[in-house]
């Protein structure tokens, strides 16, 4: 106690530059315990749920025209025959997910909100459990119609809303009850539901694929083991489940291979490679701010020993011995890194809001969860901070302050920053890589033109004639150029993925994108050019004709062996070949990118569309030049058609950004844990130059005597700085390239590693560097040589 009163007292003492140390340690906690927070929430998702160690969620895992995919869906029937094919499963479920949608109450209010919705089984709180509020899950989970909502829905809804019914729109004769509450979800679940539907209620809304053991693999499966057994049991035996319950004739058709993987539902999102890139990026970022900071720290303790020998020699000639002073500037430090931490939790606290907006998670979350790490961190941080510069103080001898012996302590002083300017180095690398590659991104050629584009959703105008006619209206309006509608949207990947076979023939060749049905100016709204033959015969049934993509001309002539214009010749598409029907391509358009960049699943095996007179799905409309004037002029069509719909269009070009936040989210956080390391680092190294030229002052005066310039005077110290930063700045530059190779994996298309990128980097820190130097030195290089020498 008496230690921490003394280190108390000293905060304001002259020499020991503490509010320095106190400022550098509150930017680089700030920053780094955040991004600490963040990589430990990411390992925590779904960790909430009761005996989460028993339930495993079920993966397939595939070879289809040998290519190896797991994908985290599985088939509708798949819970149910695992359930009765192993007896180590005690129970099983599945959900599948409904997308965003807007519900409207039947009541007096008429209120519309929006919700994230899912069908679940009976069963599926007896997997995975959530307290109810009111009602009981499994009893409204079986019976059709019948929903629970979340605590936020009910409140958001008007509080009291068992019993209450609401619609969808397209939907609107087929009212679903409220029947029961739960609590909502933490921050850490791998989804955020508004209201779960009962599985019953499914085939009222989607073609009833429950009962399908391949394809439609939009179901998650989950399955609860028995106490005392293993999922290696499960594994061991699910070959024999493949051969028993899965079509054989259908996967040799296909030419494919299944197999399910099984992860662990709190271990699953941790698993995930991208995550796992994320994270382990996120934390090498975290720890080169902190170490940074912590260098930074003793980097200012060993530049104030010149100003501590006196008092440490007093203290050793009273009697203190080395542990003695060990615990005194022991005690310095807790009582520094414990006002740093606070500092730091104000700064975050006060910048809440862009903590959320860049790390996805509010403040009071990434804390509760990560509370432990940051604990932990923060007393590394205190026994480096503390031990270091305490043993070296310890170690001074009392000779050291009644001869006047000045120990520059150089080399410890060069070591640091030698670590600083690598850290530094490899921060700003980061930063001009992951600028690059969103920037990539953003601005990539996807092959369509989406500047003018608006869109909503058609369904919430429910009747068919209402929408022919709303089609029919705003293509009057001179504002707009084409309408359509259509199932795709580019920017949300393909709707599925399709065998092909040829006519008469069984097996299936390849596998390509269905992009499913759209309208007959499909193209010609997304800018997308027509290479080859025609557009759709609208007089044409569904089915009867399709258009192909340049890549899928390509794979039918490499697979079917053509040779010849495939225009006018006929195909089979899987769930388009109702009793082997083929279909006659019509024509060919210009392959454009059905997925983001971050994905991995653009198939680069074509697509395939096909037209719909029913107008459905998503409303496209391209304007000749997009003003808020015309927007307007677009809503007020709708509303006259649907006056009881609250119909909003949306900008393309912004959803189209949504798809990169993720990128520029890190973006961001290599952006700030840069600027701060920098910022630490300039602190270090004005330190340590205005330390040097006290240093050597006298050395200074005495060569400018002897005729040495300022520029001779200047280059004397900038040399010392340079032999010291350049290697340094080499080394963070293979450490950012040997990450960044691994992190741009995650993407489709990525930035070349090119080298002058790297060389330019490194030549702006040098370049900062030497700046700081050079502004630090001048002052004293310009000094009076006599006044150097009268102080000496």
């Amino acid at each position: 106690m008496k230690n921490l009163l003394l280190a108390l007292r000293s905060l304001g003492k002259r020499g020991q530059h503490n509010i320095l140390k106190i400022a550098s340690l509150s930017i680089g906690m700030a920053v780094g315990l955040l991004l600490i927070a963040k990589v430990w929430f990411e390992q925590s998702y779904d960790d909430f749920y009761p005996d989460s160690e028993r339930v495993w969620q079920v993966y397939e895992f595939a070879e289809v025209d040998g290519e190896l995919m797991e994908y985290p869906g599985t088939s509708g029937a798949v819970a149910i025959g695992m359930r009765e094919f192993f007896p180590e499963v005690e129970a099983s479920t599945r959900r599948r997910s409904m997308s965003d949608r807007i519900i409207q109450m039947t009541d007096d209010n008429r209120k519309r909100l929006s919700a994230v919705i899912y069908f679940a089984d009976s069963c599926y709180f007896d997997v995975l459990p959530r307290p109810m509020l009111m009602g009981d899950a499994k009893e409204i989970l079986a019976r059709p119609a019948y929903a629970l909502v979340s605590h936020s829905m009910a409140e958001a809804i008007g509080g009291d809303v068992v019993g209450k019914t609401f619609t969808f729109d397209g939907h609107e004769d087929y009212a679903i009850t409220i029947g029961g509450i739960f609590e909502d979800y933490p921050e850490n679940s791998s989804i955020e539901p508004d209201i779960f539907l009962s599985m019953e209620t499914f085939p009222e809304f989607y073609y009833d694929t429950r009962g399908d053991y391949i394809g439609n693999d939009g179901f998650r499966t989950f399955l609860k083991l028995r106490e005392h057994t293993s999922i290696d049991a499960i594994e061991a035996r699910t070959e024999a489940f493949v051969d028993k319950y899965l079509p054989q004739d259908l996967l040799q058709r296909l030419g494919a291979d299944m197999h399910y993987t099984y992860h662990r539902v709190d271990k699953a999102h941790s698993e995930d490679p991208d995550v796992q890139r994320s994270v382990a990026m996120l934390g090498l970022i975290a720890f080169a701010l902190l170490f940074t900071a912590m260098m930074n720290y003793i980097l200012i303790v060993v530049s104030s020993i010149v100003n501590r020998t006196r008092e440490i020699a007093v203290r050793k000639t009273y009697g203190a011995s080395e542990g003695d002073i060990l615990r005194i500037v022991f005690s310095e430090a807790a009582v520094h890194i414990v006002i740093s931490l606070f500092v730091a939790l104000g700064i975050l606290f006060a910048c809440r809001e862009i903590v959320y907006d860049l790390v996805g998670v509010t403040l009071p979350a990434l804390l509760l969860t990560g509370g432990a790490a940051i604990g932990l961190v923060c007393l590394v941080i205190l026994l480096i901070t503390g031990i270091i510069p305490g043993t070296i103080l310890a170690r001074i001898p009392v000779a050291a302050a009644f001869r006047n012996i000045r120990e520059s302590k150089r080399l410890w002083k060069l070591a640091l920053l030698f670590i600083q300017f690598t850290a530094a180095s490899f921060l700003v690398i980061m930063l001009l890589f992951t600028s690059l590659q969103y920037n990539r991104m953003v601005d990539d050629d996807p092959g369509y033109d989406y500047k003018d584009l608006v869109f909503c959703e058609f369904n919430q105008v429910a009747d068919s004639t209402h929408r022919s006619a709303a089609l029919a209206e705003l293509r009057r309006l001179p504002e707009v150029a084409s309408v359509t509608y259509g199932i795709h949207f580019p920017k949300e990947g393909y709707f599925s993925g399709n065998p092909v076979h040829l006519p008469g023939e069984e097996n299936y060749i390849f596998t390509t994108a269905d992009l499913s049905y759209a309208g007959i100016d499909y193209l010609d709204t997304y800018g997308i050019k027509l290479i080859a033959g025609r557009n759709f015969n609208p007089a044409l049934p569904e089915d009867e004709e399709v258009l192909v993509s340049r890549s899928f001309v390509e794979q039918l002539k490499l697979t079917a062996g053509w040779t010849d214009d495939v225009v006018g010749k006929s195909i089979c598409v899987a769930a388009h070949d109702d009793n082997g029907k083929a279909q006659t391509i019509c024509g060919i358009y210009e392959d454009f990118r059905i997925s983001p960049l971050n994905q991995d699943n653009y198939d680069r095996k074509g697509s395939v569309l096909y037209y719909s007179s029913y107008p459905f799905g998503r409303l496209m409309i391209r304007f000749t030049n997009l003003t808020p004037s015309a927007l307007q002029k677009a809503e007020s069509v709708l509303s006259t058609i649907a006056p009881d719909k609250d119909i909003q269009l949306y900008s393309y070009a912004d959803e189209f950004l949504t798809d990169y936040d993720a990128t520029r989210k890190f973006r961001d956080a290599v952006l700030i844990g840069g600027a701060v390391t920098l910022a630490i680092v300039f602190i270090g190294l004005v330190g340590y130059t205005m330390d040097e030229v006290n240093r050597r002052s006298k050395e200074m005066a005495i060569r400018k005597i002897n005729g040495a310039t300022i520029k001779d005077v200047m280059r004397l110290f900038l040399t010392d700085v340079l032999r010291m930063a350049l290697p340094a700045v080499v080394i963070g530059c293979l450490v950012a390239y040997i990450v960044l190779r691994e992190w741009l994996q995650q993407y489709a298309e990525k930035v070349a590693l090119s080298w002058y990128y790297f060389a330019a980097g490194g030549v702006a820190v040098l370049l900062v560097v030497l700046g700081v130097a050079a502004y630090n030195v001048y002052e004293a290089a310009t000094e009076n040589p006599v006044r150097s020498l009268k102080s000496e």
